[in-house]
Formats: structure tokens, C-alpha cells, sequence
């Protein structure tokens, strides 16, 4: 790991502790030319995922453009960095679970608005209004309605409780 301070190229690890959010490590360093110290985070990364898009097209699995559109969809919401760095990560760990060197981009968009449906349901309409692509109101309205009939169902389960 290269410096900040005089970028030399090796450093020392002084202490390694999990990360408030539970899913990265945290590692204080020591430069080992100036003795500048510093901290580093480790986390797990997807490798070797090709995403199969609609048209045909391969790429590479991109974690910048998954966050770009949680982003998006979450914007102006009530959401802790903490909270967000969780959500992606479950996102990840679902595709890791498939076990596939490819994915449809269908598939990652099932994946997305399961879990933001959990996560957050206005951001979970805002996604599906653009990755179904909705046509209309009443489209929009019939996701929004089964939405709200689920979120009744499980209140009404609490109260009986």
C-alpha cells in the first residue's frame, strides 16, 4: 500500500478491526519511510461477473453502476451511509450466492427491487418505475396498489399479534 503523505511503496500494519458497518475491515498502517499513518478499508468485491445485457451485449459487473442507481433511486431519502454500504452489499451477496460467471441484467434488477422493497418502498417505486418502464399512470398505480396491499396484509398481522 503506497504512502499518502511521500507515496513509498510499503507500509506496515499497526491494527486490523471490523468496520462499524460489520462487512469491511479496517486497517491502521504505518508508513515504513516517514512513519505517516493511515487507514485503509477492505472489502469484498465481486470478480469474474460478466453481466449479459438485454441487447446481447457482455461486461464486466460494475459496483459504480449499482451504486449510481440505488443512488438515484434513494435520493432524497432518509438513508445512513452505514445503511446504504449494507443494502449494496446484500445486493452482492445475493449475485455471489448464484454462483455464475454470468448474470442477466434482468436478473440483477429482480435482485435490486427485492431487496429495496425491503429497504425502502418509495425507493423501491422509483426503481421499478424505470427498470419495468412503466407506461402510464395506471402501470405505476398497479405496482403502487399491490405494494400497499402487502404493507397492509403485514400490519395486519402485527396487530393480531
Amino acid at each position: 500500500m503506497r504512502c499518502p503523505a511521500c507515496y513509498y511503496e510499503d507500509s506496515k500494519v499497526i491494527d486490523s478491526r471490523v468496520a462499524a458497518d460489520g462487512l469491511s475491515i479496517r486497517r491502521r498502517r504505518e508508513c515504513l519511510k516517514c512513519g505517516f499513518r493511515f487507514s485503509t478499508y477492505e472489502e469484498v468485491e465481486i470478480l469474474d461477473l460478466v453481466v449479459v445485457k438485454r441487447d446481447g451485449r457482455k461486461e464486466s459487473y460494475s459496483r459504480e453502476k449499482l451504486v449510481k442507481g440505488l443512488k438515484r433511486a434513494l435520493e432524497k431519502r432518509p438513508v445512513t451511509d452505514d445503511n446504504f454500504k449494507k443494502l449494496v452489499n446484500l445486493i452482492e451477496r445475493d449475485l455471489q450466492i448464484l454462483r455464475k460467471n454470468e448474470v442477466t441484467s434482468d436478473h440483477i434488477g429482480q435482485i435490486v427491487m427485492k431487496n429495496l422493497k425491503r429497504f425502502d418502498q418509495v425507493a423501491y417505486i422509483r426503481f421499478a418505475s424505470v427498470y419495468e418502464s412503466f407506461k402510464d399512470a395506471h402501470e405505476f398505480r398497479r405496482e403502487l396498489n399491490k405494494l400497499l396491499k402487502k404493507t397492509r396484509k403485514q400490519e395486519s398481522k402485527k396487530t393480531k399479534k
